[in-house]
């Protein structure tokens, strides 16, 4: 039996089914009964005012920045406006699916108390089943969404979940929150603080306290950053317990525990679980989310036998209509619109289609489709360490078609979707465009894997004179050695960050030039590489293209004076000096962070012993980019990146709990026993360096 709600804490103007946009489209209003008796609210989509005269598979969407709310990262296409959740509804009930839009525990017009991430999974489940009760469903379930509406998802596959049909994953998922999303290498990303003061204004108990919503909007956010750690009750959200209590949790949980094992943020844990249904997994280079939806793709695929598929995109988080992130610009091929379909929704409604089996493809639509074809990859042969014209198939990219894995002028049609669709950034002019952006440029590229098949594993080491060079050190006795101080950390310059805002934005950002929109950054606004605590090593200016592509990291031999300290990477691309950027333009690529109290094990911390040495492994999450010839391949080492991180006290004492700090002089050893080294995927592996 269908609920339909009639008791609101907010009632709906209109009972019953409501028509819209002319009786196009019919919404009703449901109360989702869960296991423990609370109800979450939701709008059910149909194309006629008797959804049950109609059984259809069901597309789902979990949310909690309410279920009417239109958002940014809905964008379709980037000439028209953002679709309202009414018109995505009847874009798909258009096709022959009913819709359901639900908020999630503790927001929107659902009871029960909010508490981030922790308990989607069973809610999901719970919806699923009820869905799949209903009359108007035909037992399938299919869930979809961005950002925390894909992390709903892989929390109620998890479950083990009868019913979900497929999955579309966009910008989220959780293989491991504990490495991506709340944490990284054991540092607190401080997004997660932004967030919940950003959401927390929008929260039903501020709807409901005129003097609460108030308090919230005064929050001098970049105040508060600088009076870090907050502790219970001294903190921006101490008259919003919940948000506060959920927020302080996650910082004081700074171990791989059975918090972390929570199966809603710990896909990787539970993938047995997971259905055995097509799954589509979307992210992009400048997105939180990159570890965790490429490894969500490849152990799915892996695992089970229903296809998986990966999209990499190089926005911002969601900003798949964009041609840009931050500063730089990747030109018109950059978008998903336009390029791999004609619309989102089209891309999406298409997939669907296929992941249901429901032989859409007879009139050549699959998400591949669009102008896919319209997309270059040199000159030359990808087998011989160039990306060129040719069959991708035969080891080549280039010209041909992309519904069988090549990349470069073709169409999709009626082929295979490729199992890897990925943005190789890269290949523009290096010069300003009208909108005060550095053209980088792009492509779109194809594969049967990631990483991509026609790269190989290349190490990169360090040396004392800042070089980087694929010669192992002969030398008995080399090393780096600056001062850390945690009152003056590294301030974060783009990267893979979203809803950081005011201290932080996302994207890639010149670090030779930190100006007024930099979080900590000081005048005269020097490079990043000219503060002592950080240790810079570059390639010679490469003589041809070099094209990056996969999983990035770094063994560090490091020692310390302090009981524990941080270590950070930062893979950057130099372009050389031209008239729009005379010093050049120092390309942040992707980075990562480690905390060396956990050098040995993430669920048992163990203090260092000043002076010794460790090996410690720093990864960063994967990207894609060509490197021009004239350019430098650059690897910057440090102790911070703040606010993206909390920054380490040096003290041994847990972040979340200090009040002390101490300086810490920090060593990256470099000689013949202590190899330090960047570890990336070349195309055509170290020959592309010779």
């Amino acid at each position: 039996m269908t609920s339909y709600d009639t008791s609101h804490a907010r009632p709906e103007p209109f009972q019953g089914p409501e028509p819209l946009q002319g009786g196009a489209l019919w919404r009703r209003t449901l109360r989702i009964p869960m296991r423990d008796g609370v109800h979450l609210a939701a709008d059910l989509y149909s194309a006629s005012p008797e959804p049950e005269a109609t059984a259809l598979p069901v597309l789902l969407e979990r949310t909690p920045y309410g279920r009417r709310a239109q958002r940014g990262s809905d964008q379709d296409r980037g000439d028209a406006p953002v679709p309202r959740p009414e018109d995505i509804a009847r874009h798909f009930t258009e096709a022959r699916y009913h819709v359901v839009r639900q908020d999630c525990r503790g927001r929107g017009d659902s009871e029960g108390t909010f508490v981030k991430y922790l308990g989607e999974g069973p809610d999901g489940a719970d919806t699923i089943a009820w869905l799949r009760n209903q009359p108007w469903c035909d037992g399938r379930v299919v869930m979809t969404g961005v950002s925390y509406s894909a992390h709903v998802q892989a929390a109620a596959a998890a479950e083990g979940t009868t019913g979900l049909a497929a999955m579309f994953q966009d910008s989220g998922g959780f293989s491991s929150a504990y490495d991506a999303g709340m944490r990284m290498g054991g540092a607190f990303e401080l997004k997660q603080v932004t967030w919940a003061l950003r959401h927390a204004v929008e929260s039903p108990e501020a709807a409901a306290d005129p003097v609460l919503a108030e308090d919230l909007r005064r929050v001098d956010l970049t105040g508060w950053f600088g009076a870090m750690p907050w502790r219970p009750g001294c903190t921006p959200l101490r008259h919003l317990s919940p948000y506060e209590d959920f927020l302080l949790e996650q910082w004081r949980q700074d171990t791989f525990g059975d918090y972390y094992r929570n199966p809603a943020i710990y896909g990787r844990g539970f993938y047995e679980r997971f259905p055995d249904a097509p799954s589509l997994h979307m992210g992009s280079w400048y997105d939180p989310y990159v570890r965790s939806t490429i490894e969500n793709f490849t152990a799915l695929r892996k695992l089970k036998s229903a296809p998986s598929y990966l999209v990499m995109g190089p926005w911002t988080h969601g900003h798949r209509c964009e041609t840009y992130a931050g500063d730089v610009d990747f030109g018109p091929r950059a978008t998903l619109d336009g390029n791999l379909a004609p619309s989102y929704l089209e891309f999406r409604r298409r997939w669907f289609d296929r992941a249901l089996g429901r032989g859409d493809e007879a009139d050549g639509a699959n998400p591949g489709d669009g102008h896919a074809g319209d997309r270059h990859a040199g000159n030359g042969h990808a087998g011989n360490g160039h990306a060129g014209h040719g069959h991708a198939g035969n080891g080549h990219a280039g010209h041909g078609h992309a519904g069988n894995g090549h990349a470069g002028h073709g169409h999709a049609g009626n082929e295979d979707l490729p199992a890897v669709q990925y943005f190789l950034m890269g290949g523009g002019d290096g010069r300003r465009d009208a909108a005060g952006r550095m053209r980088h440029g792009g492509a779109w590229r194809t594969d049967t894997q990631w990483p991509p098949a026609s790269t190989a594993p290349v190490a990169l080491y360090l040396t004392t004179d800042g070089a980087l060079t694929t010669a192992p050190p002969t030398v008995a006795a080399a090393s780096v050695t600056y001062d850390f101080d945690p009152r003056r950390p590294v301030p974060t310059m783009g990267g893979q960050v979203t809803s950081g805002e005011p201290v932080m934005t996302g994207g890639a950002y010149d670090q030779n030039a930190p100006d007024a929109r930099v979080y900590g950054a000081r005048e005269p606004y020097l490079p990043l590489d000219s503060r002592p605590d950080v240790i810079s090593l570059s390639t010679p200016p490469l003589e041809r293209d070099v094209v990056l592509a996969g999983p990035v990291s770094a063994t560090l031999y490091i020692s310390t004076t302090a009981p524990d300290t941080d270590f950070t990477i930062k893979l950057i691309d130099v372009h050389p000096p031209n008239a729009d950027y005379p010093h050049g333009f120092a390309m942040n690529l992707t980075d990562g962070i480690v905390r060396c109290r956990f050098h040995r094990s993430y669920e048992r911390p163990e203090l260092l012993t000043p002076g010794e040495v460790y090996e410690i492994e720093v990864t960063a999450p994967d990207t894609a980019n060509r490197f021009a010839a004239g350019h430098r391949i650059r690897l910057d080492v440090s102790s911070s990146n703040f606010p993206r991180f909390d920054v380490n006290t040096n003290t041994g004492e847990p972040e979340a709990a200090a009040r002390r700090t101490a300086m810490a002089t920090n060593t990256v050893h470099m000689d013949a026993g202590r190899p330090s080294h960047l570890r990336v995927r070349l195309e055509g592996g170290t020959a592309a360096l010779a």
